[in-house]
């Protein structure tokens, strides 16, 4: 038998949340931020390297300490 309450059943619906949301731990948004801000950081280190002519430790002064 079949309840009527009007509200409808989404046992069999995955839970599915926006990529742009800002939450901790191992959560698929958090994992979309950190690819994003991943792919930022190693377009800027070769950017770095082409302007400069220097490995990214060279140009930073890192190297020969």
């Amino acid at each position: 038998m079949k309840e009527t309450t009007g509200m409808t059943s989404d046992i069999n619906q995955p839970y599915v949340e926006p990529a742009t949301s800002w939450r901790a731990g191992f959560v698929p948004s958090a994992e979309i931020w950190n690819g994003r801000l991943a792919m930022i950081g190693f377009l800027a280190a070769t950017l770095v390297e082409v302007f400069s002519g220097q490995g990214f430790l060279h140009f930073w002064g890192l190297m020969g300490l």
